[in-house]
Order: C-alpha cells, then sequence, then structure tokens
C-alpha cells in the first residue's frame, strides 16, 4: 500500500465521498457528527478533520461551525485517480503527476532559494507578470505554457539535473496537468498569486519557505482539479 497516495486522512477522505454517495445525501443534507464519523470511519479527530478540510476545499462539503458539516450543492467533480479527457492515462494518473510535482519541485525550490542567479529571479519575476496580464485577457493555454515555464526555470536554478530531465523527458504530461487547474476560471488567478508567493520566497534566499511555498502551491492546484492528496507527516 502507497504510504503517501493512502495515507489515513485520505482513506477518510474517500470513505467520506462513498458516504455521501451511497447513502443518498443530496445538497443541503447534514452528515453524522464529527465524532460520529471518526467511530464509523476509524480514524481519529485529526485526521477527519484534515479529510474534511480537503472535501471543503474541493466544494464537496460546508464545514459550519457549531451547525455540522454539510453536503454542498452543484457538485460534479473527478474521482482523485482521474480527469475528464486526460490524454496520458496509459503512463499515470493527474493524481501521480501532482504527487510527483509535489515532492520534486518542493525540493527543486528549496534549493533554487540559494543557487539561482540575478538575471534568474529577474527572468522569474518577468514570468509572473506575464501570466498576469494572460490571465487577466483569458487566455488559459497561454496562462498554462508559463506556468510550465516558471516550473521549468525553477527546476533549472535548483542545478539538479536529473529532476530537470525528469520534466524534460516528460514535458507533455507535467504541461497537461498544469492545464487542469485552469478549468475552474473563477479561481485560475490563484495560480498567479501562488507564482508571488513562491517568488517572494526566492527573492529572499528562504529555501525552507520556497519549498514550502511550492508545495502548497502543487497541493492548491490539484484541489482546484478537483483532486486531493495528503502528504506523508515529516518527523
Amino acid at each position: 500500500m502507497n504510504s503517501i497516495s493512502r495515507a489515513v486522512p485520505e482513506v477518510a477522505l474517500q470513505a467520506i465521498r462513498k458516504l455521501i454517495a451511497e447513502q443518498g445525501f443530496g445538497a443541503g443534507d447534514a452528515l453524522p457528527s464529527q465524532r460520529d464519523l471518526a467511530v464509523q470511519l476509524g480514524v481519529s479527530r485529526a485526521s477527519l478533520r484534515e479529510a474534511l478540510s480537503s472535501l471543503s476545499a474541493l466544494g464537496v462539503i460546508s464545514i459550519q461551525p457549531g451547525k455540522g458539516v454539510f453536503v454542498q450543492s452543484s457538485v460534479d467533480l473527478p474521482r482523485g485517480d482521474a480527469a475528464p479527457g486526460w490524454p496520458f492515462a496509459a503512463q499515470a494518473s493527474p493524481l501521480d503527476i501532482f504527487q510527483l510535482r509535489y515532492a520534486l519541485e518542493g525540493f527543486a525550490a528549496g534549493l533554487a532559494a540559494v543557487t539561482l542567479s540575478t538575471d534568474e529571479l529577474d527572468a522569474l519575476e518577468d514570468n509572473v507578470a506575464a501570466m498576469r496580464n494572460e490571465l487577466r485577457a483569458a487566455d488559459f493555454d497561454a496562462a498554462a505554457r508559463l506556468d510550465f515555464e516558471f516550473h521549468r526555470r525553477i527546476l533549472l536554478a535548483s542545478g539538479n539535473q536529473a529532476m530537470l530531465s525528469i520534466l524534460t523527458a516528460s514535458a507533455d504530461i507535467f504541461l497537461e496537468s498544469q492545464k487542469l487547474p485552469f478549468i475552474r476560471a473563477e479561481r485560475a488567478m490563484e495560480t498567479w498569486q501562488e507564482h508571488r508567493k513562491i517568488l517572494r520566497a526566492l527573492a529572499r534566499r528562504a529555501s525552507s519557505a520556497a519549498q514550502k511555498a511550492m508545495q502548497e502551491h502543487v497541493r492548491n492546484a490539484a484541489l482546484r482539479t478537483g483532486i486531493a492528496f495528503v502528504a506523508p507527516a515529516t518527523s
């Protein structure tokens, strides 16, 4: 069993989805209390809260303090291991790619914070400014290409040729994964905001902050696609 993709909070997340589907909960219906859910699913309250938080971000549920957890309306999201029109199903699922990016690009951002040159930082700043313009113009294909280039430049600046080779060899898959979050046009600007946060950490040469900002960005991008995954806890 994969310790990343089947971590306890994600098992709880999938179990709650199944509960909603199989027991016929509809929009506006209240789910059992968090205490009862934790007992029913056999997970800790902490794992349950993390699962509920991810489902809330996906729009599957609404958490109303003091009232309970309610099923949301107008939810039609892909499962975590699939996505509409994904052309690389025979090679890897979108979930696989987002998890790979989380591990690889987070580490690369941490390295880049202490290795990138002034010219490389300037190029990233230009990229972020250009993405803002493309998003304002609703040109999501152009924004996705800039997204890909932003991440490629960080991998290049990290100085790790092996990681850059993985991106280069799988460029089509990586680019496709960077198009997926733009299916929600109303949330497209979040990508630019997250890139700005990464850029600020890189400009400060803050390695830990850059790594964390990149990992948060990849997980948020997955959530905008309708995919939730739980990262392994660090010791």
